[in-house]
């Protein structure tokens, strides 16, 4: 009599796995393909993408605050829009 076992699991997991890993790899490769080997993001870019945006925001802040100080304290301030209408009316 021979005995076989019934006892073998199979791992349902593996196969989402495999399926998950094989789509990462295609979607790598045809990201490459499509923007090319120099375009592709990466961790280093997105890092200085987001310290960039970091600084962009702070600046944005300070000018805000700036204003804010300069109209609180009474004084008449420049804009670069109130310039630059003022120069376009000159000119007409």
């Amino acid at each position: 009599m021979s005995t076989t076992s019934r006892d073998t699991t199979v791992d349902l997991i593996a196969i989402p796995r495999a399926v998950v890993a094989l789509a990462a790899e295609v979607a790598h490769s045809v990201e490459r393909a499509v923007v090319g080997d120099h375009r592709v993001r990466t961790a280093q870019g997105n890092a200085w993408e987001a310290i960039c945006a970091d600084r962009a925001r702070a600046h944005q802040r300070d000018e805000i605050r700036r204003l804010v100080a300069t109209l609180a304290s009474g004084r008449p301030t420049e804009t670069p829009a109130a310039t630059d209408r003022r120069e376009t009316s000159a000119a007409a």
